[in-house]
């Protein structure tokens, strides 16, 4: 198996949204924000390279929403998703499966751009099966209020006429070295993959755990549908990430890719944080 961190470009959250009921002057020692309160926030997906299979997940935000919307996220960064997989030496079409973990629009826009002539939309990777979660699927396309603005017609439309969709009801194992768990805190029926790689768990964590910053238990972004059960879906999994001696890999860190955790006098902690390569180097 090889792991390779897929960088998509950056964009910018609010700081009161990303970090919630935290006054700001808590966060900011650690997560400065700019003039207008805004975080820069990284886009950050995995892809894995096991046996004959390719698997991407997530996908960023893409580049098809107009001007206006793009503007309203500061996109910035000389990243993007496609560039990136060329840098090691991958193509969009070689992608045989993508995990989206959500359906919020940075996290699965990427799967399509606009056609030749701008009539319509095509597929970013034509080989590759997209994998859902059954709730989050009925979840997006039934919206609620509160996240409505985050399920975007134009992603939804274009996965669902793609005739690559492939909705998974239960937890369980996607593959010999992949196990999806879902977490409902933020959004319905998140997917959570669990890697295993040459023994160590990586726990590519979405919108799980946002950043190294969000690791106390109380740090619930604004987002988060349902925060108290965020809470203890966190508290649950650090007594098993912690025992395990899980990796945690960060889609929306802009200064950290990866982590462990440690319990102090104070909770849970960050113990350490590295870069994806620095594991990945060591079993070359």
């Amino acid at each position: 198996m090889h792991l390779y961190s897929i960088e998509t470009g950056n964009a910018k959250f609010d700081g009161g949204a990303v970090f919630g009921v935290v006054p700001k002057v808590m966060w900011q020692k650690l997560y400065p924000a700019d003039e207008n309160n805004l975080i820069n926030s990284s886009i950050r997906c995995l892809l894995i390279v096991d046996d004959n299979k390719k698997m991407l997940i997530d996908s960023g935000i893409g580049d098809k929403q107009d001007e206006k919307f793009l503007k309203n996220f500061h996109l910035n960064g000389t990243d993007n998703l496609v560039q990136s997989l060329n840098c090691y030496g991958f193509e969009p079409d070689d992608i045989t499966d993508i995990i989206l973990t959500h359906l919020h629009f940075d996290h699965c826009g990427g799967i399509t751009k606009w056609n030749s002539d701008k009539t319509g939309f095509e597929l970013v990777f034509k080989n590759a099966n997209i994998h859902v979660s059954k709730g989050q699927w009925y979840w997006a396309n039934n919206p609620n209020k509160r996240e409505i603005a985050s399920f975007l017609t134009e992603n939804l439309q274009s996965i669902s006429e793609s005739g690559k969709l492939h909705l998974i009801e239960n937890e369980g194992m996607f593959s010999s070295n992949i196990e999806i768990r879902f977490f409902n805190g933020h959004t319905e029926n998140q997917i959570i993959p669990f890697i295993n790689y040459n023994g160590k768990t990586i726990v590519y964590s979405g919108d799980f755990l946002a950043s190294a910053v969000h690791i106390p238990l109380p740090y619930i972004p604004s987002y988060d549908i349902r925060p108290l059960i965020s809470m203890q879906e966190k508290e649950n999994f650090y007594n098993e990430a912690i025992d395990n001696e899980y990796i945690i890999f960060f889609e929306h860190d802009f200064y950290n890719e990866c982590c462990t955790l440690k319990q102090t006098e104070k909770g849970v902690r960050v113990n350490e944080t590295f870069k994806l390569s620095e594991l990945t180097n060591r079993y070359l």
